[in-house]
């Protein structure tokens, strides 16, 4: 069990903080704490590691991907973007999750009508 130190300064976490959600999922046990959580995904994005080799310190590979997923479905991440951007501390990590998040209009990939719209992650693939 390595511990790393923390992704970001506790000033960072003031101005991220506020703007995570509240709550569980739905029918579900409560949330692991946000912070440890946020820094597992900003792990993951800035290495390039696949989910499933995120260290165990920052919790379960598959409810990071969750609640990654989640959060850029809802909005999270983009208010966080928002919240940090400019910061030294930052630096990469608005590029990394800007372009890990890849949004497209249902109708782009001739989905049918009534049809959800879904985030995926990009693979990093240029062609």
């Amino acid at each position: 069990f390595v511990t790393r130190s923390p992704q970001f300064s506790d000033e960072m976490w003031a101005r991220i903080e506020p703007l995570m959600p509240r709550g569980g999922a739905k029918g579900g046990r409560p949330w692991n704490d946000h912070r440890r959580t946020v820094e597992g995904i900003c792990w993951r994005l800035r290495t390039g590691s696949p989910w499933r080799d995120v260290p165990a310190e920052f919790g379960s590979w598959s409810s990071l991907w969750r609640r990654f997923n989640a959060w850029a479905q809802d909005g999270t991440w983009d208010k966080i973007l928002t919240a940090i951007a400019g910061s030294p501390e930052a630096e990469g990590l608005v590029a990394v999750v800007d372009g890990t998040i890849v949004r497209a209009h249902k109708h782009a990939a001739g989905a049918r009508k009534g049809g959800s719209t879904e985030l995926q992650e990009s693979s990093g693939r240029t062609s």
